[in-house]
């Protein structure tokens, strides 16, 4: 939350009534300014298994793998930019009004 907080994005109360808040106006806020914000964290949990193979087949899948990558990553920030906070939370309340409506007594 501090890389957050250094960012603008939020505030932390103290006390009773405290705890963190968002201070920033979720319609200008997106996902890439969160990445952002967060040390820009890997976005792919998978990846080469040796940085530099001695096997030169491995070595032609890895160059492959890569660009694959290097794309599908450009590709995911690029729509990062277009998804606010604010379109998110609008979807969050829209999917939790149904819930509510089918499921009438869940909390």
């Amino acid at each position: 939350m501090g890389l957050l907080r250094e960012a603008g994005l939020v505030t932390a109360g103290r006390g009773h009534a405290g705890g963190w808040r968002i201070s920033a106006d979720l319609a200008k806020v997106t996902l890439r300014q969160l990445h952002e914000a967060l040390g820009e964290p890997a976005l792919f949990a998978v990846g080469n298994r040796h940085e530099h193979p001695e096997c030169l087949v491995e070595q032609a899948i890895n160059a492959a793998l890569d660009t694959a990558f290097a794309d599908a990553e450009a590709l995911l920030l690029q729509r990062f930019e277009s998804v606010t906070l604010a379109a998110l939370a609008e979807d969050f309340a829209r999917r939790h009004g149904a819930h509510r409506s089918e499921h009438p007594h869940a909390t």
